[in-house]
């Protein structure tokens, strides 16, 4: 989720090279990735716990991946805060809130099973020029959960059947069930939301004016949505629909989501 801001070594637009290195949180967290994915796929150790770190680690890269497809597209429309800020990093502990933004999602991913938009970087929207600009730096980050979704399901697709254990798998199949959901709450038109915000360009200056009113608080929009019932219903019916064209086996991301509640069992 994209906000707003007003805000030694080689150059790249004016900024140090240093910038654009990936932190070490950031690869800590890929190497968390890809161990644990390698211990579920050799069935070493506690497989729940295995899975839960696959699939964590994994959400919370994309996450990073989500933020720093905002701050790229930001950067190159004209934003030189983003890099100032950290965020072309990918460092995760630079957002804006680290509570709502890593520990809320992760919450919500083990408990609801659903892809929480997280992670905030704030963008100097004074600094990019032209409404289109701005559209795409907000479709930059559920652009990139969308691509995830689709190699993940093509993967599992692909190779599910064609051996290894049906626990990894299975986790496989939970990050791209996260990240389908991710990419439909990201693209709902609500206001502060990545999807709100890439409308937010085109309004009125009255609807505008609204808009920004209820921005800051497009999170407990976005919760009380979903509260209601008939929403979602609505909005699930539309996740499981889009995930049974897509191909992805309802069973087996349930299976993940079993697992990965390595608390209950």
């Amino acid at each position: 989720m994209a906000g707003d801001r007003a805000g030694g070594g080689p150059l790249v637009l004016g900024v140090p090279r240093a910038a654009f290195r990936p932190s070490p949180v950031f690869l800590g967290l890929v190497a968390l990735f890809v161990s644990s994915g390698f211990l579920t796929w050799q069935g070493v150790g506690n497989v729940r716990g295995n899975v839960f770190l696959f699939v964590v680690s994994g959400w919370l890269v994309s996450l990073c991946l989500h933020e720093y497809a905002h701050a790229l597209v930001a950067f190159r429309a004209g934003d030189r805060s983003v890099a100032h800020q950290g965020y072309l990093t990918l460092n995760p502990l630079k957002y804006s809130h680290p509570l709502l933004s890593i520990a809320l999602p992760v919450v919500v991913v083990l408990l609801g099973g659903i892809g929480l938009p997280g992670g905030a970087v704030w963008v100097d929207r004074h600094a990019i020029p032209g409404r289109l600009r701005h559209t795409l730096v907000s479709l930059a980050g559920p652009a990139t959960n969308v691509v995830f979704t689709l190699v993940l399901v093509i993967a599992v697709r692909l190779a599910a059947g064609g051996g290894g254990p049906v626990q990894f798998w299975a986790a496989v199949a939970l990050l791209a069930f996260l990240q389908l959901t991710a990419s439909l709450l990201n693209l709902l038109p609500v206001p502060g939301l990545d999807g709100g915000n890439m409308i937010q360009p085109w309004l009125s200056p009255q609807y505008r004016r609204v808009y920004d009113l209820f921005a800051p608080y497009g999170f407990l929009l976005l919760f009380a949505l979903l509260w209601n019932p008939r929403i979602n219903g609505w909005f699930f019916g539309t996740v499981f629909a889009v995930g049974d064209a897509l191909g992805l086996p309802p069973d087996l991301y349930g299976l993940g989501l079993d697992l990965v509640r390595f608390w209950q069992g």
